[in-house]
């Protein structure tokens, strides 16, 4: 009989075989000598205790109440040796809760089983995503390799760590504490579930995995039950972080950054083919049998936002396009060395797929990460990023709304000694965290969603500067 598992397991285990040398952490740069933006990538030893935030400034508005989760790599050397890539660092989930005025923290690690066999080995002994495999790996199937370190849900009164290419973590909401990898149903053990689900206005959860041409499309109820799955055959071996969907449909985006040899770390075996351009395969949510493939330049992306549709059956959704991978590829590896070459920046771009077949592409004209967009819109809808990039030194420094119909946005820059991380959208609030490199600390902001130019209508500080996140969540109390 077919089995997807067996399939998936061997994809995603290929090339394993043959161990690398470590390489020694280039712990050459004394503390002093490091750039100030290093912090971001700064290495938390322990779990964070619950503790209060410090209020800078403002009132928590009497109507917010509840916990912003945020989950990223926070711990990237031990012992001598160092990840080699931003991606590969351990998860930390942050829980940032908001009520009765006041605003604490804690945080803890997502208990993987790569982090228990580094954790004993006392050193970074796992590949990952530009981690080559070193002396002393533990390599069974994907999850020795998952980081659980880059988004994190909540869904059937657990959270759900996510990562790239493995089974989702799940964690207590209360304590943080890790419960284990999640299996949906037993003939699906550790199939990949992307770390970027998507929520339909229902609490309906669609998602995908990946594993070279094939896709494994999940549906899960809103209260994270299996509902229905099925595999699909993509037209290319492309990489994906993310898709999108509509009310209708869902979009995955077949970038040229293809997957062509089986190889850890596993960015070693994808390579750049702008020749082919980028397809986008446009599925029916009710039939995954029906399928359309549209056309587009060649375009590199992390982040996408949710799609509309219109009436007359075009779907739009926006992005963080570049024009290569090279912050994947380069980039990326160096900050955790302390080092940032000058790279691309992402832009916001909005992809329209026509129904006679056509597909354009239209550029807002601003570089944009992390692009987020209020919960339940069917239509056009603003799309929140970060963005204010300078050429000195990496990672943004304002929070931003840009609205397609009008052609505007506005923003709100924290200044040259913030890195501002993902805001996430909470009814007419945005809630999101950033790094203050001048206090050496995080802090945690409230703004009016649709009056960014104000700044912050509440702000507190940590008594801990965090590493850079990726991603999270808002969940009301």
């Amino acid at each position: 009989m077919f089995d997807r598992r067996e399939l998936f397991s061997r994809a995603l285990l290929a090339g394993l075989g043959a161990c690398l040398p470590a390489e020694a952490l280039a712990a050459g740069l004394a503390a002093a000598a490091q750039p100030q933006w290093a912090l971001a990538l700064g290495d938390v030893e322990d779990d964070i205790s619950p503790r209060p935030l410090t209020r800078l400034h403002g009132r928590l508005p009497p109507d917010l109440a509840g916990t912003l989760y945020r989950n990223g790599p926070a711990l990237f050397r031990r012992g001598g040796t160092a990840v080699n890539h931003w991606f590969d660092g351990d998860g930390l989930v942050r829980a940032f809760a908001l009520r009765d005025g006041r605003a604490t923290l804690q945080a803890r690690f997502v208990d993987t089983a790569k982090r228990r066999v580094e954790a004993k080995a006392g050193r970074i002994v796992q590949p990952g995503f530009g981690t080559a495999m070193r002396d002393g790996a533990v390599l069974g199937s994907a999850d020795d390799t998952n980081a659980a370190n880059t988004h994190v849900i909540a869904a059937g009164g657990r959270l759900l760590a996510l990562w790239e290419a493995g089974s989702a973590h799940a964690m207590d909401p209360a304590t943080l504490a890790t419960q284990g990898p999640v299996t949906f149903r037993p003939d699906l053990k550790g199939m990949p579930f992307l770390a970027h689900p998507k929520v339909e206005a229902s609490g309906r959860i669609w998602n995908i995995g990946l594993s070279g041409a094939n896709a494994f499309v999940w549906r899960l109820s809103a209260d994270g039950a299996l509902e229905a799955s099925k595999l699909i055959k993509l037209p290319a071996a492309s990489y994906c972080h993310d898709f999108t969907m509509t009310q209708r449909h869902l979009i995955i985006v077949l970038q040229p950054w293809l997957h062509e040899r089986a190889s850890m770390p596993f960015a070693s075996g994808m390579v750049w083919r702008p020749e082919r351009g980028t397809r986008v395969l446009v599925i029916d949510k009710d039939d995954l049998t029906r399928q359309r493939l549209f056309e587009l330049p060649a375009l590199f992306f992390f982040h996408l936002g949710d799609g509309w549709e219109d009436r007359d059956g075009t779907l739009h959704f926006d992005g963080a396009f570049d024009d290569s991978p090279l912050f994947a590829t380069e980039t990326a590896s160096a900050l955790v060395q302390g080092r940032y070459p000058r790279t691309e920046r992402p832009m916001l771009r909005l992809i329209s797929l026509h129904a006679n077949g056509r597909a354009q592409v239209r550029d807002a004209g601003i570089t944009a990460e992390f692009p987020r967009n209020p919960a339940g819109n069917v239509g056009p809808r603003p799309t929140f990023h970060v963005g204010g990039y300078r050429p000195e030194r990496p990672f943004a420094r304002s929070i931003g709304r840009w609205d397609w119909e009008a052609g505007r946005g506005a923003a709100h820059d924290f200044g040259a000694h913030q890195i501002v991380e993902e805001f996430v959208p909470a009814g007419p609030w945005l809630i999101g965290t950033s790094i203050n490199l001048a206090a050496r600390a995080t802090e945690l902001h409230v703004l009016r969603a649709d009056r960014l130019n104000d700044g912050p209508l509440a702000s507190w500080r940590a008594d801990v500067a965090l590493p850079h996140s990726f991603h999270g969540s808002w969940v009301a109390a």
